[in-house]
């Protein structure tokens, strides 16, 4: 890709829908079931696949985006597993806060492996991607006992003192509206910016990450979420988790370097697993989705199910 092509990879079809693989429609239209409930005063979006009563398995995506990035990934485990998916508050379809904390973002872990019934078979499994990380370990370092085991996939844990602390993507500003959803799609991009291989999974996550208000369409995510919320010592949370912990990430991912990865694996218990996916980087959702599923089922296959 161009770097206008990263800047802004769905510009060129101009709100017309990129050519998909057939694995990708027919995930796609293995329709979620959707629900909502209220966590600490915010209503909090669910999307759910495969049967009450299977083993757990809960799906936590990152920064700015929402339930529906794992809707290519979901189907691939909805014969073996009752999942779901949730958007944060501040993100997606659920609602904004005044002010965030991890404490509610961990309540807001418990409550849908209620709500969705993830628990019934015992303790679920559970998959963070980027942000989605940090209050995953926060649960299994306080709660670890009522989860079965936790992956976490490229997220960033930095050390006290180490440069960083809030996401490329941090605005602070107020969203821009645009007039049609063409022009929203066509300044849809990557946070970090970063070549876009699935175009056809960008355009699905781009739709679902916009909001129809006055004049058109804006971004759904709270764009002053981080002005509410720090992560404080990040690499503190991967001391003591109380359930198993994997470690995935993309090998050409930036914000997860060799020191970074190496300075996390020391962190978590000894024999934690730890994989690259090659050719991927940040978003490994989109970058490498097949590959995803793939380790993610081996890693499954050595807990119980």
């Amino acid at each position: 890709m161009t770097e206008t092509e990263i800047r802004a990879p769905l510009a060129q079809f101009e709100g017309e829908v990129p050519p998909a693989p057939p694995w990708f429609t027919a995930a796609i239209a293995h329709a979620p079931e959707t629900s909502r409930i209220d966590v600490d005063g915010a209503g909090i979006e669910i999307l759910a696949w495969g049967e009450r009563g299977k083993p757990g398995l809960l799906l936590l995506h990152g920064n700015g985006a929402h339930a529906g990035w794992w809707r290519p990934i979901a189907p691939f485990f909805a014969a073996d597993y009752r999942v779901a998916a949730l958007s944060w508050s501040g993100m997606g379809g659920s609602d904004h806060r005044a002010s965030y904390r991890i404490e509610s973002f961990v309540a807001e872990i418990f409550a849908v492996i209620a709500a969705a019934g993830l628990d019934a078979a015992g303790p679920p499994l559970v998959v963070a991607h980027s942000f989605g990380g940090f209050p995953m370990m926060a649960a299994a370092s306080k709660h670890g006992e009522r989860l079965a085991a936790a992956v976490i996939i490229d997220t960033p844990f930095r050390g006290v003192g180490e440069e960083g602390g809030r996401p490329p993507n941090a605005t602070m500003r107020p969203h821009r509206v645009y007039p049609t959803i063409a022009e929203a799609l066509g300044r849809f991009r990557l946070a970090p910016a970063q070549d876009t291989p699935s175009l056809f999974i960008a355009d699905l996550i781009a739709r679902e990450s916009l909001i129809e208000v006055e004049g058109g369409w804006t971004w759904a995510f709270d764009p002053f979420l981080w002005s509410r919320f720090e992560v404080g010592d990040a690499r503190s949370l991967l001391r003591e988790p109380k359930c198993p912990v994997s470690l995935i990430w993309g090998e050409t991912s930036m914000l997860m370097k060799p020191e970074r990865v190496a300075a996390m694996r020391a962190e978590l218990p000894a024999g934690s697993p730890a994989i690259g996916i090659p050719d991927a980087a940040h978003h490994v959702l989109i970058d490498q989705p097949l590959a995803l599923v793939t380790c993610l089922r081996g890693l499954f296959a050595g807990w119980p199910a």
